[in-house]
């Protein structure tokens, strides 16, 4: 079988890479010509640790795509994720599925489309970019979950996933996904935060901590009363964050984080790029969506600045600015200040 890769940009295109390099057959299907000729005419190139290494990988744009598919990685922008699925809807095997290898909370877009029980859940929290045409940068190692929706028993789809995509890394199985993911939206909400500035993630959540310890205990409010069973990642502790925690805890946490950020070759997140380099759209906005929904309107005045200001830099990045994180303290200390 086929791994077929929708969106080959900086997760697709890392795990493309990989499961190439272990043996297995892969499609990139992409959006970008540019892109997908420059896989064409030198390979799939993936850089890390100052050099780059290129693998054949078959590459095509939606137009050009004919066939079936049969085990899809859904690696699109989340703004993007209602079309692709629909895209794929059409084309996927009877007893195909889809993998939702995106940031956000993407799997009931992509379920309404292809349905449930060819949908499976995934979180990721992969560091990487598109640097140019045809070349993804490695940001340093991450962590890949993979689980059938709902909280489902691991099936067996889900092992053999994992073990194929352990060539990439420490990938693992998990009944709890959305533990992962809403713990993810606590921790991308810093990040996010962290794109109204231009300066390195960790100096910016060690400088502001009032502000990103608000961001994250607003999100995880919202999961504590949906009844989500926080799980941690990486060097991020959710339980940190959770509202009540003392002061020492959090203090002890955030230093943890920070100094795991600093191990990492990317020093800005992708919010920062898309705003700051690429200047195009950046799609916290849609992912945090559900957040939004699931909360009343008074309850996440932080990240509602955020995703504002974030809005602000889509039509002028020129007015990045660590003041705004200054003003989004104040807010977070009970200050009128608004970004």
């Amino acid at each position: 079988m086929t791994y077929t890769v929708v969106g080959g940009g900086a997760i697709g295109g890392t795990l493309a890479f990989d499961l190439v390099a272990a043996g297995h057959d892969v499609l990139i299907v992409d959006a970008d010509a540019e892109h997908v000729q420059a896989i064409r005419e030198h390979g799939l190139r993936l850089e890390r640790g100052g050099s780059r290494t290129a693998v054949e990988v078959r590459a095509c744009t939606v137009a050009e795509f004919t066939g079936t598919a049969d085990r899809v990685l859904l690696a699109v922008k989340a703004q993007a994720t209602a079309a692709a699925a629909e895209w794929i809807g059409e084309r996927l095997d009877p007893d195909g599925y889809v993998v939702s290898v995106q940031n956000g909370f993407n799997e009931p877009v992509i379920a309404e489309r292809v349905g449930s029980s060819r949908t499976v859940a995934a979180f990721v929290n992969l560091f990487a970019d598109v640097v140019e045409p045809g070349v993804v940068r490695d940001g340093g190692a991450g962590a890949l979950v993979i689980g059938e929706p709902g909280g489902a028993a691991v099936s067996q789809r889900v092992r053999d996933l994992v073990h194929d995509l352990q060539a990439w890394g420490p990938a693992q199985a998990s009944d709890n996904v959305d533990g992962f993911l809403w713990a993810k939206g606590g921790f991308g909400a810093m990040l996010a935060a962290t794109a109204l500035a231009d300066a390195p993630m960790a100096d910016l959540i060690e400088r502001h901590a009032a502000a990103m310890h608000g961001l994250a205990e607003e999100v995880f409010g919202v999961a504590m009363a949906l009844g989500i069973r926080l799980e941690a990642f990486d060097a991020f502790e959710p339980a940190a964050f959770v509202r009540g925690v003392s002061a020492e805890q959090r203090r002890a946490a955030t230093d943890r984080l920070v100094a795991w950020l600093r191990t990492q070759p990317k020093d800005r997140s992708g919010i920062w790029r898309d705003l700051a380099v690429r200047r195009r759209p950046v799609e916290v906005t849609a992912h945090y969506r559900t957040v939004l929904d699931r909360a009343a309107a008074a309850d996440l005045p932080l990240l509602r600045t955020v995703l504002d200001g974030l809005r602000e830099l889509e039509r002028d990045p020129a007015g990045m600015s660590e003041a705004r994180l200054d003003e989004l303290d104040g807010l977070a200390q009970g200050s009128k200040g608004v970004v």
